[in-house]
């Protein structure tokens, strides 16, 4: 049975490619289905979504048709194609080789929960995949795959919290992408908030539209709706013959860092971590293996970890986690303090600023963490780094605050000699830059955003920073637009 699912093994370059290959059947079954049965149908299948937490798809759908039971206006379906996680590029490997099958599961969703139009949306900077996308939506459109729901491609900033599940909602209405409080199947992708419209919008208040005129709206990422018309086509049982019985199916992982190449490549979930890292990366470049970094929302793998089963319990045992299946590994040859380093500065910049705490004490340890790599830190100061990493995530209403501290911490304590003492040999070593990554060249060698390396925290490339969150500076040029 082959493992190749949702990543083909060349491109399909048409609709016509798409169903030779037996596509579009899915939709038209699901169709002539009753949308409660899709529903139960996905549910069966075990489909966790790709995007990160692992949330059960078919729940996910469940509480959003729900929701849409009481509400005056229709559902959004919104396909999250805005990946920026550092170490991964498994959507858009989804998107340039076949954008009909995401297509197509988004037009299911859209069936099974009872909305009238699809929202994709994806970073400004992704033109092949916005090409591809806009080249698909119009041939499905032009032969009638459409029927009667619009298909919207949008497209946001390249910043890291636009692939946040609410932070997307704002930018797909319009708005800077600041997550908010409430989850997405109370606030859709259209919602207006009275005299905040037009600035910042919901990202500002806790509970906006209580009046329940905004509707429910799902989210799910480029790789979940791939693996939806496999599901409707052949069924639970044949979804569960890959994988494990908590994690079925298969899905997408990345492999970057210190390793021969670096590549894109789809295992059935419980394949080692060892076995991935060796079949996409083909060994390391120097030294031996010191540690993996799933992403940068989870803790890592130490070299003796390797054999975990790529699934989201066996690694959530670990102290890590699946994530997005990006795996960025590091040598013996490479500073922890530096990979912490660069962690913490890509996370610190991300940050929006909404929650003080997390932009404020997240630059002071991505400053600290500098000074220890360099070797200009006193042992006082070395000492502030778990105090100061602890403040990151106070009262934070999104993930980003919680997984600088989770992620930092995990290094440090498992990988690095906090303390200057560290200097005599890290003075020589160079910083590591953590950032997403923009392709592949044709050595098989990953690229990554070298844009990153002049990013102020307040979101420009401005040879100084203004001092200002991105929260405030937004809030700024409304009053004087």
């Amino acid at each position: 049975m082959s493992n190749r699912r949702v990543l083909d093994r060349l491109p399909i370059g048409t609709l016509a490619e798409h169903a030779a290959i037996g596509g579009l059947r899915a939709v038209h079954s699901a169709r002539s289905t009753d949308p409660g049965i899709v529903i139960e149908l996905v549910t069966e299948a075990g489909l966790r979504g790709r995007g990160g937490a692992g949330f059960p798809a078919g729940k996910k759908w469940r509480t959003v048709a729900d929701n849409a039971a009481s509400s005056p206006i229709a559902p959004t379906v919104v396909v999250n194609a805005a990946e920026g996680e550092p170490g991964t590029y498994g959507d858009r490997a989804i998107l340039a080789t076949n954008p009909y099958r995401v297509l197509e599961g988004a037009l299911i969703a859209a069936h099974a929960v009872g909305a009238e139009s699809v929202v994709v949306t994806t970073k400004k900077r992704f033109t092949e995949q916005i090409d591809r996308l806009e080249m698909a939506r119009d041939e499905m459109r032009g032969a009638g795959v459409l029927e009667g729901v619009d298909v919207e491609i949008s497209t946001g900033p390249s910043h890291y919290l636009l692939g946040e599940e609410t932070a997307l909602l704002e930018a797909t209405a319009g708005r800077p992408p600041f997550p908010r409080i409430a989850p997405p199947y109370r606030h859709g992708a259209t919602e207006v908030v009275g005299e905040n419209a037009g600035a910042s919008g919901s990202s500002r208040v806790h509970l906006a539209g209580e009046d329940g005129t905004a509707p429910p709206t799902l989210v799910n990422n480029v790789e979940t709706m791939a693996h939806i018309p496999g599901i409707v086509q052949n069924g639970a049982r044949w979804f569960r013959m890959l994988g494990t019985e908590e994690s079925p199916g298969t899905s997408v992982f990345t492999v970057s860092g210190d390793t021969e190449r670096a590549g894109v490549g789809e295992y059935p979930l419980g394949t080692t971590v060892r076995e991935i890292i060796e079949d996409l990366g083909g060994g390391v470049t120097e030294g031996e293996i010191a540690f993996v970094l799933s992403g940068i929302a989870n803790g890592v793998l130490t070299a003796d970890e390797l054999d975990t089963p790529a699934t989201y319990e066996a690694m959530g045992d670990r102290g890590s986690g699946l994530g997005t299946g990006g795996f960025m590994v590091f040598s013996t040859a490479t500073d922890p303090i530096a990979v912490a380093h660069g962690v913490s500065r890509f996370l610190s910049i991300e940050s929006c600023g909404q929650c003080t705490p997390c932009k404020d004490d997240g630059m002071a340890v991505t400053e600290l963490l500098d000074k220890i790599r360099r070797g200009d830190a006193t042992e006082a100061e070395a000492e502030q780094v778990a105090p100061t990493l602890a403040r990151v995530p106070e009262g934070a209403r999104c993930d980003l605050g919680r997984q600088h501290e989770r992620v930092v911490a995990s290094i440090l304590e498992r990988c690095a000699d906090l303390s200057v003492s560290h200097a005599a040999d890290a003075i020589t070593r160079e910083p590591v830059l953590i950032a997403p990554l923009t392709g592949f060249d044709e050595h098989g060698n990953a690229l990554i955003d070298e844009d990153h390396r002049t990013k102020q925290p307040d979101w420009t490339h401005d040879e100084r920073s203004s001092g200002q969150s991105p929260a405030d500076r937004y809030d700024v040029a409304v009053s004087i637009s």
